[in-house]
C-alpha cells in the first residue's frame, strides 16, 4: 500500500485508489493512513468524526465505514489470493490498524528523513543535513491533507505536520547559509518572508543573507517590514535576538548578523 498525506491524500492498493469520496469515510481513511501500522482507537476515531455530538448510532455507522473502505481495499486485492482486505485494515482490541510495509507512508519517510538531517546539524555536518533536508522537504506536494475536512483530531496532526515542515526547512536554509550559499537562498527566503511575514526566523535569515552579500539596506528593508508587520497585527516589537541583528548591521558588524542568538535553534 502506497500512502500520501503530505499534500492531498492518497492511498493506493496495487495501484488502485482506495480513497472513498464521501466526506466522513475519508476522515477516517486519513486518520488511519497517518497512524499507519498503529492502533486508532475507536473513541479517537469518533471524536475525529463527530467531535462532541457523537450520535447513539456512531458505533454501528463507524462500523459502516470500515466495511465500506474494506470493500475498496477488496477491490483493489481482486488480483490477489493471499491477502484480504481485513490483513490490511485490521480489527484490533479497542480500534483499527492500517496495516503497512516500511517506507509506504510518506509522512514516516519525511520524519525518518528529517530526524537524519538533524543529526546531521548537530554534529556540524551542513552538507549532509542540506541534503536530507532537501530530500525530506521534497516529499511535500502541498499542506498536510490538504483536500481532507479535518476533525478536532485530524486538526492538530496537521498542524503538527506543517510545523515540523517548516522546521525543518528552516534548518536547511541555515545549513545552506553555513555553507555560504548565501546568494542562492535569498530567492527562496524572499518568498517565504512574503508568505509568512510574521516569522521572525525566516526574516533573520533573510537579513543575514543579504548582509553577507552586500545588501545590508536590503537587510534593513526586511527588518521593517517584518516589525510593520508584528506592530501592526500583534501588537508587538521583534524579538530581543531580532534587535541586536538590526542593531549589527547599523553598525556593519558582521558577527551579529552572521551569528545571532538562537538562530541555531531556529528561534529568531
Amino acid at each position: 500500500m502506497d500512502i500520501k498525506v503530505l499534500g492531498s491524500l492518497a492511498v493506493r492498493e496495487q495501484g488502485v485508489s482506495v480513497v472513498p469520496s464521501a466526506a466522513k469515510p475519508r476522515q477516517l481513511l486519513a486518520l488511519l493512513a497517518l497512524h499507519a501500522d498503529r492502533v486508532v482507537t475507536v473513541p479517537t476515531l469518533m471524536e475525529e468524526i463527530w467531535g462532541e455530538n457523537i450520535p447513539r448510532s456512531a458505533s454501528t455507522t463507524l462500523q459502516t465505514y470500515i466495511l465500506q473502505l474494506r470493500r475498496k481495499i477488496a477491490t483493489a486485492l481482486d488480483a490477489d489470493p493471499l491477502r484480504d482486505a481485513k490483513d490490511v485494515l485490521v480489527t484490533q482490541f479497542g480500534g483499527y490498524l492500517l496495516h503497512v510495509r516500511p517506507g509506504q507512508v510518506d509522512a514516516h519517510e519525511f520524519e525518518r528523513i528529517a530526524d537524519s538531517g538533524r543529526a546531521a546539524y548537530d554534529v556540524g555536518d551542513y552538507r549532509a543535513a542540506s541534503d536530507l533536508l532537501g530530500r525530506a522537504l521534497a516529499l511535500w506536494q502541498g499542506p498536510a491533507l490538504v483536500d481532507v475536512r479535518a476533525g478536532r483530531v485530524l486538526e492538530l496532526e496537521v498542524l503538527r505536520l506543517n510545523e515540523e515542515r517548516t522546521a525543518a526547512l528552516e534548518r536547511r536554509i541555515e545549513s545552506d547559509l553555513r555553507l555560504g550559499r548565501h546568494a542562492e537562498v535569498v530567492p527562496e527566503l524572499r518568498v517565504l518572508t512574503a508568505r509568512h511575514p510574521l516569522h521572525e526566523g525566516f526574516c533573520a535569515q533573510l537579513m543575514r543573507a543579504l548582509h553577507r552579500t552586500g545588501g545590508s539596506w536590503r537587510a534593513l528593508e526586511a527588518y521593517q517590514h517584518l516589525r510593520t508587520a508584528l506592530v501592526r497585527e500583534l501588537g508587538l516589537e521583534p524579538s530581543h535576538a531580532l534587535q541586536q541583528m538590526h542593531q549589527g548591521v547599523l553598525a556593519g558588524d558582521l558577527e551579529p548578523a552572521l551569528h545571532p542568538a538562537g538562530a541555531v535553534d531556529g528561534r529568531v
